[in-house]
């Protein structure tokens, strides 16, 4: 039987829908590099270095790791990540414990990153803090510094835990942020 118009499947080449799908995935590449790339810069933000970042995110990913197996696996120096390490513990954003080992012998500290839950809540109230400090600059270079003011902090940034109490008792979020201050700012 022959037909005037053509198949469906004529015009597609096997070869081009091998080539879009190719151009696909190099998209999709592409907006995870990016996207990855996003992370470890607000990460260097909120950690003040790409480094910490990244050794941040490495033991997010590998929890229980040596600052050898981190060195490995970012590609940073081992003196850099050790450096790094020591601080990012003093600063509470890892703990450590020493790995236990059966031989005599070296038993190295194994570092894990706290939740990233854990740091964006220990983050939030430095950044209420230097929020507060720009809102008020005019107001603390006028005053004592003896003289509190009602109004010394502005800002106030709340946190809600993933799959907490979503019930409400009548007033939205904004409400709740401003707790009853009826008086415009």
């Amino acid at each position: 039987m022959s037909s005037d118009q053509p198949d469906a499947d004529d015009g597609i080449d096997e070869d081009d829908e091998a080539t879009s799908r190719e151009r696909l995935e190099q998209g999709a590449d592409r907006a995870v590099e990016e996207f990855d790339r996003r992370v470890i810069d607000l990460l260097s933000w909120l950690l003040d270095t790409e480094t910490r970042a990244k050794i941040y995110i490495y033991l997010h990913q590998h929890p229980g790791s040596t600052s050898e197996e981190v060195a490995k696996g970012t590609g940073l120096y081992p003196s850099t990540v050790r450096e790094a390490l020591a601080s990012l513990h003093e600063d509470d954003v890892v703990t450590r414990e020493k790995r236990e080992s059966s031989g005599a012998g070296n038993n190295p500290y194994q570092y894990t990153a706290i939740p990233p839950s854990d740091f964006v809540s220990s983050k939030v109230s430095d950044v209420q803090e230097e929020l507060n400090a720009v809102f008020n600059l005019d107001e603390y270079l006028g005053r004592e510094a003896d003289e509190p003011s009602e109004e010394s902090q502005p800002v106030t940034i709340t946190v809600d835990e993933p799959g907490g109490d979503d019930s409400t008792d009548g007033e939205s979020e904004e409400d709740e942020a401003v707790d009853g201050d009826d008086e415009p700012t």
